[in-house]
């Protein structure tokens, strides 16, 4: 009956909140489909765009003889990426440069979620903050974009939040429910209350004592590494040129025709493979490069002031047990008023983040106590039971934040997750902050000022509901094709269909011969885990054409020094 009360008692609050985001929100729904409509229109009309990829040769050369591009993009992550894609679309001549590879540094190292945040619509709440609650909104809007664009790398997760006071429970409920109302249409499933005996259920390693009940909501959920690329295997089929291991050690400047100070019109590069540098020149540069943003500004200007404050987000890979296959868990107020997110990934448990002031490297490496940390707050959410130990961690990884620095912030947990996007004298184009499930807002209100500032000859954005590399012929059920037509084994196949999508097939077409009746190809890499040799053999192959030529060679001179 307590429990019935509790969420009751929620009730007359939870209709006056939904009362006054309805008209509104049914508004913004009717101004979205029309936008979207728009979009998928222009996408036919435009047809469809190049079926094969260009090798990294075939882009630095082109990298390499193009007089001037409209954009250069330095940064190959996933804001690097999407603004490149927002630029070829827009029909401007597009580059991007990445010194290491693509998605090697704070896109590959998130935690999997494609979110509003839940903890910044507190914030907006309760300090009556309206920037933050913009926020959680646009990002809501672009969780159900990134849901919509690329199936295959994207699916709605549930998460439970566990309860232990009673006034807790009406409390998060309707904080819960407001989330719901602000996503709108855009909201993946409805939140629900369950008591303790339903959460129990769900989530059976769960702690019992003093648990009340729980409030499931739902997020996104992605694969980040391949999501970043699939942005930039995009770009790359819509035209522009991308190169890796492509590192800027140069800014290139003009001096401009009116006031003669110097203008940034491209950059000195150089392959990180070969050591040749060379110069690429771009009517604009946008430097996204993250947690690298103060190093490119002030390599455009030294007396640039830092605009960054990086902050290491570290995070746990523990075994599978820990946690149901399908469901989260938030811990929303740990012992120093940070969240925990407790997900499952490919069979085992993520469990993190951290928030923590850092300094800037290209290889973070998690501290103990941030690990200790995450440990202590398994330990108190999970049941005694479960013997949470040091020893059952299978890999950590550390990911640095480029968090807008506010000067009245004493730490970075206050910090906003918002971005700004700013223009230098000498033209140079930055954007900075922002968090990764905004990432194609984020480039497309760069592109809008890149335009803007440099004139560029390009129309609005076109981005909203554009597919995604393997996201235009992916089905639920295309794993049974693979399995069906190529004799695949049921979880490589299911591997291979959530990893490349529609281009799935063309991975199993490489695919070799095992030798058994079960599976016919598809042969693994390591037994446990389902990647097959095709995925890697490109380089492979790479590797042995230069071989067999070089040997070729061999055999040919040996051949006419016999004969003669």
């Amino acid at each position: 009956m307590a429990f019935r009360k509790a969420v009751k008692g929620t009730v007359i609050g939870g209709g006056a909140i939904a009362a006054a985001f309805g008209l509104s929100q049914f508004l913004e729904y009717r101004r979205n489909r029309a936008h979207l409509s728009s979009m998928e229109a222009q996408e036919q009309e435009k047809g469809s765009f190049e079926d094969r990829l260009p090798t990294r040769h075939e882009q630095l050369h082109v990298l390499q003889n193009t007089p001037e591009f409209d954009v250069l993009v330095v940064g190959g992550g996933a804001t690097g990426a999407g603004c490149a894609l927002d630029a070829v679309t827009r029909n401007l001549k597009t580059a991007l440069v990445e010194r290491s590879d693509f998605s090697s540094g704070t896109s590959s190292r998130s935690t999997k979620l494609i979110h509003g945040g839940v903890r910044y619509l507190q914030k907006a709440v309760t300090n009556l903050d309206y920037e933050q609650y913009l926020m959680v909104k646009e990002a809501l809007h672009e969780r159900a974009n990134l849901l919509t664009i690329a199936p295959h790398l994207s699916v709605p997760l549930p998460i439970m939040l566990p309860v232990y006071r009673w006034w807790q429970l009406p409390y998060y409920w309707a904080g819960i429910k407001l989330y719901d109302l602000v996503a709108g249409s855009h909201c993946l499933k409805s939140s629900y209350v369950v008591s303790k005996s339903k959460a129990l259920d769900f989530f059976p390693m769960l702690k019992k004592d003093r648990l009340v009940g729980a409030i499931v909501y739902y997020d996104g959920q992605h694969n980040d590494s391949r999501m970043n690329l699939a942005i930039a295997l995009t770009a790359a089929r819509h035209g522009a040129s991308i190169a890796n291991y492509t590192e800027v050690v140069q800014l290139l400047k003009k001096a401009h025709p009116v006031t003669g100070e110097g203008q940034v019109c491209g950059a000195r590069c150089r392959d990180v493979i070969t050591g040749q540098e060379f110069d690429i020149r771009a009517k604009c540069v946008i430097n996204a490069t993250g947690p690298f943003t103060d190093s490119l500004r002030k390599m455009d200007d030294q007396r640039a002031a830092n605009i960054c404050q990086p902050s290491a987000g570290v995070h746990i890979v523990i075994p599978g047990y820990y946690s149901p296959d399908n469901m989260g868990l938030l811990d929303p107020a740990t012992s120093d008023g940070r969240v925990i997110f407790f997900l499952p990934w490919e069979n085992v448990t993520i469990a993190g983040t951290t928030d923590t002031p850092t300094d800037v490297t290209a290889h973070p490496i998690p501290m103990e106590e941030d690990i200790n940390f995450i440990l202590n707050e398994v330990r108190n959410y999970l049941s005694p039971d479960v013997e949470v130990r040091r020893g059952d961690i299978l890999a950590a990884w550390s990911g640095i934040r480029p968090l807008v620095t506010d000067p009245g912030s004493k730490d970075t947990q206050s910090i906003c997750r918002n971005h700004v996007v700013s223009v230098s004298s000498s033209g140079l184009v930055t954007i900075a902050g922002g968090k990764w499930t905004t990432y194609r807002s984020m480039a497309e209100e760069t592109l809008d000022v890149a335009v803007k500032e440099h004139s560029l000859p390009a129309g609005p954005s076109r981005t909203v509901g554009l597919m995604l590399e393997g996201g235009r012929d992916w089905t639920p059920t295309l794993y049974i094709r693979l399995v069906q037509d190529y004799g695949l084994e049921n979880e490589v196949a299911q591997h291979l269909a959530a990893t490349y999508g529609g281009r799935a097939f063309d991975v199993a077409k490489m695919a070799q011969v095992t030798g058994k009746r079960w599976p016919i190809v598809g042969k693994r890499l390591v037994s446990e885990f389902p990647y097959i040799e095709s995925e890697v053999r490109t380089h492979t192959y790479l590797k042995m054409s230069y071989r067999n030529i070089y040997r070729s060679i061999i055999y040919i001179l040996l051949a006419c020094c016999i004969f003669i």
